[in-house]
């Protein structure tokens, strides 16, 4: 294929993580997106109650059950021309760690946020990583079907807690039982709201044009009119203006409204999305920056998730391709294992539905069969290379547990689980420093994900186990092991000695002055907080 034709599927290629606040509608809104792509033709109820359908994001079982999202999903539609890769992400605090994980694979991200609520507590932490990574961020502020805050006061809230200068697109009339549209500021017109039904796409809406006065408020009522048209003069007047430049480099969001649930403004904020994001951005390896033109295929793992098809107990890394063009029948290098190789079963993912493909572009998300020889931040490229992309930076655990399997005979059953969890990310395992039984100590970001461990291992390896909490809660890697004895460490009385799944030993502690107190005992020691390196 020629250079040229690869740079036309490379430009149409878009790429973004949804985030937001557990119920925020982030699933609802991923819905509507796929309705517009074709990719499906009815949209699934999150909770599963009107219907016997679930969100075609919510894939894992214990997800159908609860209703929330644990795992990012990833899903891909065409639409008007672009070629659109969502990552869907778990809007609970509990899985932070893979939402982190999944939006280093995307170029921008969508921040949903509930008209009624505001910015809450994970959009805060979220909006973190985009801003550390200086990625755009479009936000959407739904549930205008329901009664809303003040709209100046959401973007007020938005700048305060966030820090980010807002841009709205569009502005909404009324909310709840009085929402009439939004306002067009682009066109200088109104849209007008009508409660479409669910599942279907938007329907044609009528416009109005804020010059025409008497349709105006033939259309939305005198009281509402007014109000708008002061709020339009407000905003003109004191809001910041649009400036693409800000928004690509993360220093100003452009803000919509609308309601995903009932189906309005979906559209809308799709066409303003697309028009205002970029094809795939260039990304460091080796400190330097990998152009996403460049004919040289690249990419990395972000993910690693097992038996997403339980007839088949596999395991699938998904890999965000970052440069060139990605051939089926070619050859690519794995960087970290230094060999080449064939990928196995690429495939192009819609939650847990598969499309085997031959060929994918700078800006798609694959997955491949992992016959276990993949990690978590590993880069893939041209054989005749060896770059090696930044890592993945990991979060410490915050809660501990002892886990042991009920029935002794499953011993095999239960370390394979256990370990090919861990590798996912969800869990970090650790083992006692030194001899005997074996026992496997389980760390996690979220206390959820303990439940999470518990049902997985129950459904998909047919093992029970029993969790005992552990009082742990700071947790120290040793740095300079070669230099010290590990053995012979003088700790505290609340101090533990474990390996991690590569064999470095680390400490857990109860309390945090005993992390002081431990290096006052031990000259030459040094210690570090996980999370400040990768997953190599």
């Amino acid at each position: 294929m020629a250079s040229n034709d690869i740079k036309k599927e490379i430009e149409r290629r878009r790429t973004f993580a949804i985030i937001s606040h557990p119920d925020a509608g982030k699933t609802t809104l991923t819905e509507k997106f796929l309705l517009y792509g074709g990719a499906i033709n009815l949209a699934g109820s999150v909770k599963g109650k009107a219907t016997a359908r679930h969100a075609v994001s919510d894939w894992m079982e214990i997800e159908k059950e609860r209703g929330i999202s644990v795992t990012s999903s990833v899903l891909q539609f065409e639409y008007d021309g672009y070629c659109i890769n969502i990552l869907d992400t778990p809007g609970h605090q509990d899985f932070s760690e893979d939402t982190y994980r999944t939006l280093m694979a995307a170029d921008s991200a969508v921040m949903v946020i509930d008209g009624s609520k505001g910015v809450e507590a994970q959009t805060r932490k979220l909006f973190k990583v985009c801003g550390m990574r200086g990625i755009p961020i479009f936000t959407f502020i739904n549930k205008l079907d329901r009664d809303a805050l003040d709209t100046f006061d959401l973007l007020d809230d938005i700048e305060k807690e966030l820090g980010i200068a807002t841009c709205p697109i569009n502005w909404p009339i009324g909310s709840g039982k009085g929402f009439k549209g939004v306002y067009d500021r682009e066109s200088k017109s109104i849209i007008c709201y009508s409660d479409t039904e669910k599942g279907t796409k938007e329907g044609k809406a009528t416009v109005i044009p804020t010059s025409n006065e008497a349709d105006l408020r033939a259309a939305i009522g005198d009281d509402a009119a007014d109000k708008l048209l002061t709020e339009i003069e407000l905003l003109d007047g004191a809001g910041a203006d649009f400036d693409l430049e800000s928004v690509r480099a993360g220093k100003l969001t452009p803000v919509c409204f609308g309601s995903a649930l009932t189906n309005f403004g979906v559209e809308i904020f799709l066409k303003h999305f697309l028009n205002m994001t970029t094809s795939p951005l260039p990304r460091k390896a080796d400190g330097e920056e990998i152009d996403p033109f460049s004919d040289d295929f690249s990419a990395f793992v972000f993910k690693i998730q097992a038996n997403m098809n339980k007839a088949h107990r596999d395991r699938v890394a998904f890999i965000r391709i970052c440069s060139g063009r990605y051939d089926a029948a070619e050859e690519v290098r794995h960087v970290q294992g230094d060999k080449v190789m064939r990928l196995s079963q690429p495939q192009q993912i819609m939650a847990d539905e598969r499309k085997i493909l031959s060929e994918a572009y700078a800006g798609d998300i694959i997955g491949v069969f992992d016959p276990g020889i993949f990690s978590i931040g590993d880069t893939l490229c041209a054989p005749k290379k060896k770059i090696k992309y930044e890592g993945i930076p990991t979060f410490a655990p915050e809660h501990f547990a002892r886990v042991r399997q009920i029935d002794t005979m499953k011993r095999k059953q239960f370390v394979k689980g256990v370990e090919q969890i861990a590798q996912e990310g969800a869990i970090q395992i650790f083992r006692e420093f030194s001899g005997g039984l074996e026992e496997i100590i389980v760390g996690v970001v979220g206390v959820l994900q303990f439940d999470v461990l518990k049902y997985r291992l129950e459904n998909e390896y047919n093992v029970e186990i029993k969790l005992e909490n552990l009082p742990y809660e700071h947790i120290r890697w040793i740095e300079n092991p070669e230099e010290i004895d590990v053995e012979k460490l003088s700790g505290t009385s609340d101090m533990k000695k474990v390996r991690d799944m590569k064999g470095k030993p680390l400490l857990l502690f109860v309390n945090p002055w005993s992390v002081g107190m431990t290096l006052e005992r031990n000259e030459g020691l040094k210690l570090s907080e996980f999370g400040k390196g990768d997953w190599s």
